[in-house]
């Protein structure tokens, strides 16, 4: 199952550079997830200092 990222995004990108994929971009007021991209290696989740990426 693809991660998520909830409201508790603090929009610092820090995920986005972890994601080998490219499938993480800056949304609407945070940043989100391409379900179809994400290979679920967690990188994105290890990365995150708000703790706001899990497995959805």
């Amino acid at each position: 199952m693809a991660y998520v990222i909830s409201d508790a995004c603090l929009s610092c990108g820090s995920c986005e550079g972890e994601c080998p994929v490219g499938a993480i971009a800056q949304g609407d007021g945070k940043y989100e997830i391409n379900a179809d991209a994400c290979l679920e290696c967690g990188s994105c989740e290890a990365a995150c200092p708000a703790g706001a990426i899990s497995q959805g």
